[in-house]
């Protein structure tokens, strides 16, 4: 069973829909009792870090999310629930994140040619790192995944574990033991989407 957190940030139906067309039962959790009882969690959002970060506290869930990933559970981060994961962000101010994954959030601005459009948005391929994550098991280099952001992550080398090319290469997805996060969409990525979704639910807890 998946948890998908419900802190009133996130795009709740299209991933409870992914799933279910792969099989798997998810329920979007409110409450720690229903986190807890789930194998995996998927922590969703869109919208400011600022507002999000702050929501998920306010919840409850944000001390849940850190107890379940101390205790080994897989985690995974979708678009700004990766950046929540981060130590930091500077998105519209300087807010702390849950710091399970090293580094901070930035805007892309900083880094990306200036006649490019912004937010991202569109198709893109992954650039693996070596060796290939084990949520893109059934994909292949160059595989194109869909993104919407401004912002992404920097000085997060040691986690990061496939990159998109947007001028630059840009953090698209990252992983830490337990914890994973993709800053493009599973949900909206088509079949590419479903097959990482598929094979982090066949990711064991790791103790």
């Amino acid at each position: 069973m998946i948890a998908i957190i419900d802190y009133g940030v996130g795009n709740l139906f299209s991933l409870k829909s992914s799933f279910a067309s792969i099989g798997i039962d998810a329920i979007v959790a409110t409450t720690k009792e229903e986190v807890e009882k789930c194998d995996k969690i998927i922590l969703p959002g869109v919208g400011a870090f600022g507002d999000a970060i702050a929501k998920l506290r306010a919840s409850g869930l944000a001390e849940v999310v850190t107890e379940q990933a101390q205790n080994g559970k897989p985690i995974m981060g979708i678009c700004l629930g990766m950046q929540l994961l981060f130590e930091k962000s500077y998105e519209y101010g300087e807010y702390d994140g849950l710091g399970l994954i090293e580094g901070e959030i930035r805007p892309i601005s900083d880094v990306i040619d200036s006649e490019l459009k912004i937010p991202h948005i569109g198709w893109n391929a992954l650039n693996f790192t070596n060796p290939k994550s084990e949520i893109f098991k059934y994909l292949q280099e160059g595989d194109f995944v869909y993104f919407v952001h401004s912002y992404y992550g920097a000085n997060c080398q040691s986690s990061t574990i496939a990159t998109a090319e947007y001028s630059v290469p840009l953090t698209a997805a990252v992983a830490k033991g337990n914890i994973y996060g993709c800053q493009f969409h599973p949900e909206k990525s088509g079949d590419t989407g479903l097959k990482i979704l598929k094979a982090f639910c066949e990711i064991e807890v790791k103790s």
